[in-house]
C-alpha cells in the first residue's frame, strides 16, 4: 500500500474578522492539530492560507509580514473587524489626520509657551491676581464664544463636514499665531488672547461636531463607539509623541523669537496641507447640495452619473459655502404668499409634496415642503431648484432644458412661475432615471445631507377648491 505523501486534509477552519483562513487536521493520535500562525498586515497567513471571498484588494496581496507583537499593538489603535467595520477610506484619512495632529501638537506647544511668558511666568514682577484675571477673561469670552457659534451654525455643520473640518483648522493655526504674536504687544496681550481664545473655542464646536459625522460615516458595523475610542488613541498617541518632541524643541526656540516663529510657519504650512488631504481622502455616499450639483451637471450633460469617488474628489473644499445658487429648503409658506391668487399660482402644476418659488432676478430658489415629503421627495426638490440655476449657466443641457433656458433668457422675469411648473413636467421623465443612477453608481439615497429646516406646510392641489 502506498504511503500518504501530501497533507492529511482539513477536518474544519476558523477565521478570525478579514484574516486569512485557520485550518485544523487530524492528528496521528486523535488530537486536532490547528495550523501555525504567521502575521501579516491585513491577517495572519498559514500553510493552508486561503483568502476571503468578496474582499480582493487588488493585485499582490498584503504588504510583507510583521511580528505577532506588531499585529497585536494594531488591535489596540485599530476598530474591531478592520477593515471591514469601517469605511475603504478610513486609512488614508487617519493617517494623514494623525500627521496634522502631530504638527499641530508643536504649534500648540509654541503657542502656549508664548501665552505662558505674556501672563509673566518667570517674571518676579508680575502680578498673580492680574495673570488669573487674564486667564477668566479670556476661558470667558471662549465660553461665549461657544455657545453662539454652537447655536448660530450647528445645523449646518453635518451638511458640510469636510468644509467646516478644514475650516475649523485653519482657524486653529490662525489663533495659534495670535498667541504666538500676543508677548510681542503687551497693551493688546489680554484683547489678543482672548479673540484666540474665541476662535480656538469654535474650532472645538466644529471640529468636534464634524468629527462625530465623519465618524458615522466611517463607522460600518453600528460600531460608532468602538471608531471613535480608537479615533481618540490614536490621537493621544501622537499628542503623546509631538509632547515628547516639544520638550526636546521649545529649549532650543524660546530664546529667539525669530526661530520660533519661522518653526510655527513650517509646522503650520505641514498642518495645512495635510489637513487637506486627509478631507480630500474622505468618500462620503450621501449627497449634499455641493455634491449633488456636480453630480446633476454631470448628468445633464453627458446622461451618465457620477460615482461617489468621482463627485468627491470634484468637490470644491474652499468655496463650498458660497454656491452660485440660493438653495433653501423647507422655507414657510407665509413667506412667499400674502393672496389667494399667489398660492393658486404657486400651487399651479405642482403634483409633488413641495411647492417651489424661484426668484430668477437673485437666483434664488425656496422649496416648501409637505408633512408628508420623505427624503426621496427632498432630493428631487433640491435637483429642480438646481436645475433652475442650471438654466443660468453655461454649457449643455437636454433639449427640452435648452429651449427652457433660451426662454429664460428672453423672457420676462415675472414669468418665472411658468417655467418652474414647466421643468416639473421634464422632471417627471429625467428624475427617475436620475434617481436609479444614482443608485446604481453607490450613492445611498435613502439619506441625504441637505440643509432642511423644519417649517411644513398643506395645501389643496386644485386651486379651484376653497382653501383650507
Amino acid at each position: 500500500m502506498a504511503e500518504r505523501t501530501g497533507p492529511a486534509a482539513p477536518l474544519c477552519s476558523e477565521q478570525f474578522g478579514s484574516r486569512a483562513v485557520r485550518s485544523c487536521c487530524a492528528a496521528a493520535d486523535g488530537r486536532l492539530q490547528w495550523e501555525a500562525c504567521g502575521g501579516r498586515w491585513w491577517g495572519f497567513s498559514g500553510a493552508f492560507a486561503m483568502k476571503p471571498e468578496g474582499r480582493d484588494r487588488g493585485g499582490g496581496g498584503p504588504p510583507g509580514a510583521v511580528s505577532p507583537l506588531v499585529s497585536r499593538l494594531l488591535t489596540v489603535f485599530l476598530p474591531q473587524g478592520f477593515p471591514e467595520s469601517v469605511s475603504p477610506d478610513y486609512l488614508p484619512y487617519q493617517l494623514w489626520d494623525s500627521v496634522q495632529a502631530f504638527a499641530s501638537s508643536l504649534s500648540g506647544s509654541l503657542a502656549t509657551h508664548a501665552v505662558l511668558l505674556g501672563i509673566g511666568v518667570g517674571n518676579a514682577q508680575a502680578s498673580v491676581s492680574a495673570a488669573t484675571a487674564t486667564w477668566l477673561v479670556k476661558d470667558s469670552t471662549g465660553m461665549l464664544g461657544r455657545i453662539v457659534f454652537a447655536w448660530w451654525k450647528g445645523s449646518k455643520l453635518d451638511c458640510n463636514a469636510k468644509q467646516w473640518r478644514l475650516f475649523a483648522d485653519v482657524l486653529n493655526d490662525v489663533a495659534m499665531f495670535l498667541e504666538i504674536m500676543a508677548p510681542m504687544h503687551p497693551i493688546c496681550f489680554t484683547m489678543t488672547i482672548c479673540i484666540s481664545n474665541l476662535a480656538k473655542c469654535i474650532v472645538s464646536v466644529a471640529g468636534g461636531a464634524t468629527r462625530a459625522a465623519l465618524t458615522m460615516h466611517q463607522a460600518r458595523r453600528n460600531n460608532m463607539a468602538d471608531v471613535s475610542a480608537k479615533d481618540s488613541s490614536q490621537e493621544t498617541l501622537v499628542n503623546l509623541a509631538g509632547l515628547l518632541i516639544s520638550l526636546l524643541m521649545l529649549p532650543l526656540v524660546s530664546d529667539c523669537p525669530s526661530f520660533s516663529l519661522s518653526c510655527f510657519f513650517l509646522l503650520t504650512a505641514l498642518h495645512i496641507y495635510a489637513n487637506y488631504r486627509a478631507v480630500r481622502a474622505l468618500v462620503i455616499e450621501t449627497l449634499n447640495e455641493g455634491r449633488l450639483w456636480l453630480v446633476l451637471k454631470h448628468f445633464l450633460q453627458s446622461g451618465e452619473v457620477l460615482d461617489p469617488t468621482s463627485a468627491n474628489q470634484m468637490e470644491p473644499l474652499w468655496t463650498g459655502f458660497w454656491p452660485s445658487l440660493s438653495l433653501s429648503l423647507g422655507v414657510p409658506l407665509h413667506h412667499l404668499i400674502s393672496r389667494v391668487s399667489e398660492l393658486q399660482q404657486l400651487v399651479d402644476g405642482h403634483q409633488e409634496p413641495y411647492l417651489l418659488h424661484w426668484d430668477q432676478p437673485h437666483n434664488q430658489v425656496q422649496v416648501v415642503l409637505s408633512h408628508v415629503a420623505d427624503p426621496e421627495t427632498i432630493l428631487r426638490a433640491a435637483t429642480h431648484g438646481l436645475m433652475l440655476g442650471a438654466l443660468q449657466e453655461e454649457g449643455p443641457l437636454p433639449g427640452e432644458l435648452e429651449e427652457l433656458r433660451h426662454r429664460v433668457r428672453a423672457g420676462p422675469e415675472k414669468q418665472s412661475w411658468v417655467i418652474v411648473r414647466e421643468t416639473h413636467q421634464v422632471l417627471d421623465k429625467l428624475f427617475p432615471q436620475f434617481l436609479k443612477g444614482l443608485q446604481d453608481a453607490g450613492w445611498k439615497t435613502e439619506k441625504h445631507q441637505l440643509e432642511v429646516d423644519e417649517w411644513r406646510a398643506t395645501w389643496l392641489r386644485s386651486p379651484e377648491k376653497k382653501v383650507l
